[in-house]
């Protein structure tokens, strides 16, 4: 089995990064394939630099990690209540190449942030557009307050009820998969 996990977002060391591949981690049987979307940064999207540029071989290359993969894990974070730029951009890109950009491949739909909120909104959007784009959201869930629920040090979630809803959704999307 072949997972792909990454952050909605083009900060490297943050938390979502954090979380999407301790989900990963978490289906000893997968081989994991994890990207940092800060890779595939291009001009921000338009018709004119779509016309003017074509299909940048980083969106193409995205879309290939999506299709080499069996199942995906992303973690988004949330810049005013939305996705973030970063990944907003990926996506559009992407989605020129094929609208169905998840390719029907089963989804564990993640956010955390430091605060109450957890990333919620962007979670709940993400979650009610996926279909729209060819995605099987198996499961999803947000984790409020990171740093008060998980352990950097000992990198393990320390809040078991978070904990245990992140293993229920980590085996549906298992089982979605086998």
């Amino acid at each position: 089995m072949k997972l792909l996990a990454f952050a909605a977002s083009n900060n490297s060391h943050y938390i979502n990064r954090i979380l999407a591949n301790y989900a990963a981690s978490a289906i000893p049987v997968a081989k994991i394939d994890t990207l940092d979307i800060h890779d595939y940064e291009m001009p921000i999207f338009s018709d004119e630099r779509e016309k003017q540029l074509g299909q940048p071989e980083k969106a193409r290359r995205f879309y290939q990690k999506i299709t080499d993969a069996d199942a995906l894990i992303i973690s988004f974070a949330e810049h005013n209540g939305t996705y973030t730029a970063a990944y907003k951009n990926l996506f559009d890109w992407t989605s020129r190449i094929n609208s169905r950009v998840f390719q029907n491949k089963p989804m564990l739909l993640l956010s955390t942030s430091p605060g109450l909120g957890g990333a919620s909104s962007v979670l709940a959007t993400a979650v009610k557009s996926a279909p729209y784009f060819a995605g099987d959201v198996v499961a999803s869930l947000s984790v409020p307050r990171f740093f008060d629920n998980f352990d950097l040090k000992r990198n393990q979630m320390i809040n078991t009820d978070f904990e245990t809803e992140l293993s229920n959704a980590v085996k549906l999307l298992t089982n979605r998969i086998n």
